[in-house]
């Protein structure tokens, strides 16, 4: 439908609503605009509107007429139980108008006295046609019953010739009478049908309109009345007087060769159902709809209420039944007989009981029925047991002693055999729980359990802040070990972020492998590293020993890995060249700590920005101890297989695999000159080569071209005397023998006295570097497969470890690639490129 048609349609619609008001003396001011508006969009709709007003529209003050009257041919009467008594009518009154059977309070033949007042006298014609026909008033009555009546219908049709010329306009309406008993009931719906309409229903305190529009018989849908071809809406409660007006935009011109007319009408809504086409191209569509589909009237008797009305003489219900309150606003009650009693509860003895024992089908009784006022009981003759209903126990007989208790075998066995079910589930389970007892003691000793117990109890080296957890409080700390807990997976093991019990947040790491033969040497670092307290080394605060695997749980830290803020393309704004010196000496201060003032000296052997974590206000945290070594006090080096991370690895110790700790000290140095330049300690050039930044460093202090390799922000924030003596710092911690390097102790007491020199930077710019290639970070990381040959206990948030010897690890572990002696490294050939 083309809009303009639409606009058309509805302002016709609100032009011919104004009109219509106007004609009922509806006070038109009191609408405001947005009610016009509103109604408008409800037309739209379809939906019914209540409009209020200060004055109403008087309905016709003499009896109700209509224009038209019709009898449908086919109506069906509702179930009903006012006809259901042996007298329906008072004595000597008539009970059969033609077909209709005409029950008290109503009546045949005006004035008889037969019906309960004039109201409800029913006229039966028997004259003007050809068998007898009521009436009430001048409308036919199809059908009476316990609140309903159905009567004739009358449509509103307007025809249209192929030009438009109007050439059938018959309208429709209806008035009750205000002091009637009747009303139009909520079961009638106002139908408009056409293709080129809209119509207005209207009444007192009440008007809606309903546009059917459709431009080709394609629009159409059979069965449907949302607008398109057909429209339906609902009428209030309590209405007595309606009048329709019906309105067109084109007059059918374009559409009359499917749909030369247009109507309107209301009517009960179940008895309708639009056929689409063969309704808007019927000619004798309104003589089809007057003989099918009748007005449902709702009746009722005066104007009082049930509470009311009992108070009255005049008080229509008699024995047995009960008052109930009409349910249309505008007061009045009926009268409805009880829950087991039928007939007609206006006249005679009332409503009578219902002998449901006389009826099978009435009553649930499986042997005797017992008729009692108003229902029934139930019983079963001597000897037999039960309830006697169909519906309960019903009637058992008694059992001859020759005849097997098949129902007292059957419970037994059913007993017997749900015991057996419950006994040998608890049985299983019990079972299962021991055997699951006794791994764990298997795992516990294993893992060295007793060992550590051992150690404890002696309490060497002030150990009783070591934590010997059980699995289920691990269990329930990390929810069963939910995939939503996962922190980190590596080649090594999974990483679980857990809750213990005093809400202190921990990472919880289920190693993949254990080496049984270096059982005792782990049991001595869990025992060394849980007595480290430093602030900035990551605690470990215990294990748990009753898996397969033991189970370490570490200090819980929050904001990643010092390695993701230095190479953060999009910065880090809180990393500025105080911070970054800040970082360093708090390492240091850290590394310097495990070399000598830890009860037995700790090589970390794996230093770098990955294994540096940062916590909530950006303090620096040692972690990964999974490359540690315990170094006896005795002894200044031990004899290892070479293991670290590229670029940071000490090349004597790769050269010798004598580790120290100035090895610890050259991969300080290297993590030192990623806070300067920024740059990733294995990078590529243009020429698409391996570019180490500890030797690059190095060759630019020698080349006097420091400063343009360091980061902008460092240059831009650092003064010049800090720049030299970090760099210079730098270049020492990088010697390549061990013996020219300072000590961690050394380093942090120089880098605590650079954080105490402050002074404004002199340089302007500096020039940044581009690198190519990530490294893995250890934290919140998912790391490719493991091709490890050894078994690692890793830490928390842990990567792939491509490692050559059994060592313990500690938390957040990275993704070190696998080092063995070998003169064809790139470290080996850019170490003598130096020299």
């Amino acid at each position: 439908m083309e809009p303009f048609t639409w606009c058309v349609l509805l302002i016709s619609i609100l032009f011919l609503f104004v009109k219509t008001m106007q004609h009922n003396q509806v006070a038109l001011f009191s609408f405001p605009l947005p009610c016009f508006i509103s109604f408008m969009l409800i037309s739209t709709l379809a939906t019914a509107q209540f409009i209020n007003t200060n004055t109403s529209s008087p309905p016709p003050t003499t009896s109700p007429t209509t224009n038209t009257t019709s009898p449908p041919t086919n109506s069906t009467t509702p179930t009903t139980t006012i006809t259901k008594a042996a007298n329906i009518t008072k004595p000597g009154c008539p009970k059969q108008c033609g077909n209709l059977t005409v029950p008290y309070p109503f009546g045949i033949g005006i004035g008889s006295g037969c019906a309960l007042n004039p109201n409800f006298e029913i006229n039966c014609d028997t004259n003007t046609t050809d068998s007898p026909t009521p009436f009430i008033w001048n409308i036919q009555v199809y059908d009476i019953s316990d609140s309903e009546m159905r009567i004739s219908n009358t449509v509103n049709m307007k025809c249209y010739s192929e030009t438009g010329g109007l050439n059938q306009d018959d309208p429709a309406w209806m008035g009750l009478g205000r002091s009637s008993p009747y009303s139009f009931s909520s079961l009638n719906r106002f139908t408009v049908v056409g293709c080129d309409d809209g119509a207005i229903i209207n009444g007192r305190n009440f008007a809606n309109g309903c546009p059917a529009l459709c431009t080709s018989t394609s629009d159409i849908v059979k069965g449907k009345c949302m607008g398109f071809g057909c429209c339906q809406i609902t009428i209030p409660k309590g209405l007595k007087y309606f009048n329709t007006s019906m309105i067109t935009t084109r007059n059918h011109s374009l559409v009359w060769s499917f749909n030369p007319c247009g109507y309107s009408f209301l009517g009960e809504a179940s008895r309708f159902e639009f056929q689409g086409v063969e309704d808007l191209s019927d000619a004798n569509f309104a003589k089809k709809i007057m003989d099918n589909v009748p007005i449902v009237l709702d009746w009722a008797i005066g104007n009082l209420t049930c509470v009311e009305a009992q108070k009255s003489n005049d008080y229509a219900c008699l024995d047995n039944s009960q008052c109930v309150d009409s349910d249309t606003s505008l007061g009045g009650y009926r009268c409805s007989c009880n829950s087991g009693y039928e007939g007609n509860p206006y006249i005679g003895s009332g409503c009578q009981d219902i002998d449901e024992c006389a009826d099978p089908n009435a009553n649930s009784c499986e042997k005797i029925c017992i008729n009692t006022p108003g229902s029934y009981n139930c019983s079963c003759p001597e000897g037999y047991t039960g309830d006697g209903r169909k519906n309960g126990r019903g009637c058992i007989p008694p059992s001859s002693n020759s005849e097997f208790p098949w129902i007292k075998f059957s419970v037994g066995m059913g007993v017997g055999f749900m015991s057996l079910i419950v006994g040998t589930t608890w049985l299983y389970f019990s079972v299962k729980k021991r055997k699951l007892i006794k791994l764990r003691e298997k795992f516990f000793q294993q893992n060295g359990g007793l060992l550590l117990k051992q150690r404890i109890s002696s309490n060497e080296g002030g150990v009783e802040a070591t934590k010997i957890f059980t699995a289920e409080e691990l269990k329930k700390a990390t929810n069963n070990y939910a995939s939503d807990r996962i922190l980190g997976r590596g080649g090594n093991g999974i990483v679980y972020k857990g809750i213990l019990p005093d809400n202190r947040i921990v990472a919880i790491k289920k190693s993949k492998f254990v080496d049984e033969d270096q059982i005792e040497q782990f049991i001595n670092e869990v025992l060394i590293l849980t007595q480290v307290n430093h602030r900035n080394v990551v605690r470990l605060f215990g294990c748990c020993l009753e898996a397969e695997v033991p189970l370490l749980v570490y200090e819980y830290i929050s904001h990643g890995t010092l390695y993701e803020h230095i190479h953060n393309r999009n910065g880090a704004p809180w990393l500025s060249w105080q911070n970054r010196l800040r970082v360093a000496t708090e390492t240091a201060s850290a590394l310097a700590y495990l070399h000598s003032s830890a009860q037995m000296p700790i090589i970390h052997r794996d230093v770098k920005s990955a294994n540096l974590l940062l916590d909530d206000v950006y303090t620096a945290k040692v972690a990964d101890f999974g490359a540690s070594r315990l170094i006896p006090i005795d002894q200044t080096h031990l004899a290892t297989l070479v293991q670290g991370t590229l670029g940071y690895l000490d090349p004597e110790y790769f050269r010798t695999s004598q580790l120290t700790e100035k090895s610890d000290v050259y991969s300080f140095g290297v993590v030192l000159a990623e806070l300067l330049t920024g740059m990733k300690p294995i990078s590529r050039d243009k020429n698409d080569e391996d570019k180490n930044l500890a030797e690059y460093f190095v060759l630019s202090m020698r080349r006097n071209q420091l400063f343009q390799i360091l980061d902008r922000r460092v240059v831009r924030e650092g003064s010049l005397e800090q720049l030299q003596k970090v760099a210079e710092l730098v270049k020492s911690c990088l010697s390549l023998h061990g013996e020219d390097r300072p000590t961690m102790k050394e380093v942090a007491m120089e880098l605590e006295s650079l954080r105490k020199f402050t002074k404004n930077n002199p340089w302007a710019n500096g020039h940044g570097h581009e690198e190519n290639e990530d490294e893995s970070s250890d934290l919140y990381t998912i790391p490719i497969d493991s091709n490890t040959g050894i078994n690692n206990f890793s830490g928390q948030y842990t990567s792939n470890s491509n490692t050559n010897s059994s060592n313990f690890s500690g938390q957040y572990s990275s993704d070190s690639s696998s080092l063995t002696s070998n003169t064809n490294s790139p470290l080996i050939q850019n170490r003598r490129a130096i020299r």
